[in-house]
């Protein structure tokens, strides 16, 4: 009969746990027991052992499976379950403990081709520009490739050379109790490679910092914080990596007419009070001309009358949407003496046709009650 625990009592977990509780237990587990925490400490070095050997299984669903049915004899000659040592404890886990520990592990030589870095550009624009686009070719700094050296930060007639430390690897080997930890090495910085004479154009540092001018098409429709990528713009890529992306960030400076909600645009007109009782037709600017506005008998503050396809068109469907115009009544302020009479004349009209209104809801409602 097997002395082994039970895998899942070993983490803490029921049967029943997915992969991400699995690892988070895992993780909690082998932080406490970890040799490194605990030098010297026999019991914990085999806990930590059991606990990665417990992972091992439970995070492959071919022997997770076997081990539900038939338990730790099912595992038998699966090359799992066996505590294998730290080496293998190690591989199998390496981005755990990458993550948690801080240190890498022996996982491949040397590093691997890195994609560049992305860019980014902020790009303040005007609104009519926002609103039907534009072409335009902005300035920017970047590093690239270096022309001199074609990237390879040596001389040109030289070569770089295998690193002396790590043996063109990339990595360092330190020992730490019984296992031993591949670091990224000191000397070449993980190339496994040294430069002895460096290109006298980038010093060695195998690209160098330009000043370039990039064509850039803005669509119709861009807003205040609308990104465009250009595929490619950004920094080269390391040891053959592909390059990254410029992303251009745009703003839009405000107009003093218009304002925009979504694709459409609002606007405001200043009525006398006069057009606003007898109505009429104005003039009123667009985003591409002027439009007849009819304005019926009796608008009054706040009104709003609507102009479709005037607005701002969609980014996706190129569609406009409208403009809604909102109405200002505006007061006078010098007044000659008959436009005064005149005015205190209607006030008096007003006030009659008040008068009137009151007399006969008064007579009617008398009249009712003498019923």
């Amino acid at each position: 009969m097997s002395s082994k625990r039970d895998y899942y009592e070993v983490l803490g977990v029921d049967r029943n746990v997915d992969n991400g509780e699995l690892k988070t237990k895992y993780r909690k587990v082998a932080l406490k027991y970890h040799p490194d925490r605990n030098p010297g400490d026999q019991k914990a070095e085999d806990l930590f052992k059991e606990a990665s050997e417990a992972y091992s299984v439970l995070s492959d669903p071919k022997k997770r499976q076997v081990y539900d049915q038939f338990g730790h004899r099912g595992l038998e000659g699966m090359n799992g379950g066996s505590g294998g040592g730290f080496e293998d404890v190690f591989s199998s886990f390496g981005d755990i403990f990458e993550d948690f520990f801080g240190f890498r592990t022996n996982r491949g030589g040397r590093s691997s081709a890195q994609r560049g870095n992305d860019l980014r550009y902020d790009l303040v624009i005007d609104f009519m520009e926002a609103a039907f686009g534009l072409e335009t070719e902005i300035d920017i700094e970047k590093y690239e490739t270096c022309p001199t050296c074609e990237g390879s930060g040596a001389k040109p007639g030289t070569y770089p050379e295998t690193c002396a430390q790590c043996r063109g690897t990339g990595q360092f080997v330190r020992t730490q109790g019984f296992f031993s930890v591949k670091s990224t090495c000191p000397q070449c910085r993980g190339a496994g490679q040294v430069i002895k004479e460096p290109c006298p154009q980038c010093r060695g540092q195998q690209r160098i910092i330009v000043k370039k001018k990039v064509s850039l098409k803005i669509p119709a429709g861009v807003d205040n914080g609308s990104k465009l990528k250009l595929t490619g713009e950004g920094e080269p890529g390391v040891r053959g990596g592909p390059p990254g992306d410029l992303y251009v960030f745009i703003n839009v400076k405000p107009h003093e007419s218009f304002k925009r909600h979504h694709n459409d645009v609002i606007s405001t007109i200043e009525l006398s009070f006069v057009q606003a009782a007898l109505g009429g037709e104005i003039t009123v600017p667009t985003l591409t001309g002027e439009e007849t506005l009819k304005i019926p008998k009796g608008t009054q503050y706040a009104d709003t009358f609507r102009l479709p396809g005037q607005g701002i068109p969609s980014i996706r469907s190129n569609i406009r949407g409208d403009q809604i115009v909102q109405v200002d009544l505006k007061t006078p302020k010098h007044m000659s003496k008959k436009q005064e009479e005149l005015l205190k004349e209607f006030d008096r009209l007003e006030s009659e046709k008040i008068t009137k209104k009151i007399k006969r809801l008064f007579k009617g409602g008398s009249a009712k009650a003498a019923k």
